[in-house]
């Protein structure tokens, strides 16, 4: 893993799903000495559970701030995280982006991850993705990160008066026996994170949707305990 340059007690803004990733990284910007204000979206998303998820770890890592949005992309829907399509359970094809695709999000998301950390005079934003076990999905590719630091120093003033944002994405090139080796070295209990894109009513993560499948080999081939229950073996 790339070190990341050391927060001496700077703002920072993290991006937190709730997710085994995003939790990694808030613990990683907290560990550099960053003040984490933690930022999570709430899109009426199916998977609604990642919330509570992002509150306890908000919680555990201590945050400055945690904030909450609410924006119902259900209004546009197009996902099956967020219309009335089913997830997909058998795998998903190689090359093809997947449905649990959701239009534009992570360009959305740090959108308002930006505003954020301009209103509060941040210069470091934070976020989860990685370009290895991804889904496929095109807002998670380092080009993205790249382009997204671009336009942020064009999109606002602090940028235009030459102060420079910086897009800290540290699990970019991990797999995910690596992030669930680094939630271990954190001292996470990983339970604390959601993935799971389909929650059974009793509670129990699906087991079978890709984002489970890709949890569940992470730990398996880190040699550790995940502590998620699942309704499928």
């Amino acid at each position: 893993m790339s070190t990341l340059p050391p927060g001496n007690g700077r703002e920072a803004v993290v991006l937190l799903s709730g997710g085994l990733d995003s939790m990694v990284v808030a613990g990683l910007a907290r560990e550099a000495g960053y003040r984490v204000n933690a930022l999570t979206i709430d899109y009426n998303q199916r998977h609604r559970r990642e919330l509570d998820a992002a509150r306890t770890v908000a919680q555990d890592i201590s945050a400055a701030r945690h904030v909450i949005l609410p924006l119902d992309l259900r209004q546009f829907g197009g996902s099956a995280l967020t219309d009335d399509i089913a997830v997909p359970k058998d795998g998903v094809a190689e090359d093809v982006i997947p449905v649990t695709y959701v239009p534009a999000r992570n360009l959305v998301f740090l959108s308002l991850t930006l505003a954020w950390a301009e209103a509060l005079s941040a210069r470091d934003i934070f976020i989860g993705v990685n370009a290895l076990d991804y889904s496929g999905y095109p807002d998670c590719r380092p080009e993205f990160i790249a382009g997204f630091a671009d336009l942020a120093d064009l999109a606002t003033k602090a940028g235009a008066e030459g102060e420079r944002f910086a897009i800290h994405a540290p699990l970019q090139f991990l797999g995910k026996a690596e992030i669930a080796q680094e939630a271990h070295r954190l001292g996470f209990d990983p339970a604390m994170s959601w993935s799971c894109y389909d929650p059974q009513p009793d509670g129990r993560a699906c087991g079978r949707c890709d984002s489970c499948r890709l949890r569940r080999a992470g730990f398996a081939d880190a040699g550790l305990v995940d502590g998620t229950l699942y309704a499928a073996d």
